[in-house]
């Protein structure tokens, strides 16, 4: 039998410990919003998930869930309320709540927050060769710079794709992120 991970109270919201399954509702989960980029529901403790990554974001008008990327594993994400737009390949798509986008490995692309509110997306990634030095790269794209998305050079270091952001710090949830 798995057993029951424990949850750990910390300064900025629950984190699970250890390996086992746990129920960990979104708003109890710790945040890490990042200014002008949204903000990320985190429900990995120690340790993280081996196989997949999973956040809830929540992103304003404008705000790009990431820099314009390519990953060496699949990512897919589904839309849960407003608006968003989808940078993918360098065409752009408008997206809607309960659109599902898929990204194979390789697959270049950015999210951004549409519309008049706050849009809600569940993000799902693949953990087998996204880790580590070989993880993918952060490139350039017309689109996703005319957005506010974009690198003006190719890199594979996050620090350098994000140097204009304040760096995320981790919180508690805050009224307003998620839909009633």
């Amino acid at each position: 039998m798995a057993p029951e991970s424990r949850l750990e109270s910390i300064e900025h919201g629950l984190v699970p410990q250890g390996e086992g399954w746990f129920v960990l509702n979104a708003r109890d989960a710790v945040w890490r919003p990042g200014e002008g980029r949204g903000a990320y529901g985190i429900f990995e403790g120690e340790p993280e998930f081996s196989q997949i990554g999973i956040h809830l974001v929540t992103l304003g008008p404008g705000e790009p869930m990431s820099m314009y990327h390519w990953e060496a594993d699949q990512e897919d994400f589904l839309v849960l309320s407003g608006e968003a737009l989808l940078i993918i390949e360098g065409e752009e798509r408008p997206l809607r709540a309960w659109d599902f986008v898929h990204c194979p490995a390789g697959a270049k692309h950015t999210i951004l927050g549409a519309g008049e509110g706050n849009c809600l997306v569940l993000a799902v990634g693949a953990r087998d060769r996204s880790t580590g030095p070989e993880w993918g790269a952060y490139t350039v794209d017309e689109a996703a710079i005319r957005h506010g998305a974009g690198v003006e050079q190719e890199t594979t270091k996050p620090d350098e794709a994000y140097a204009r952001f304040p760096p995320r710090r981790p919180s508690r949830y805050r009224e307003g992120w998620l839909p009633e």
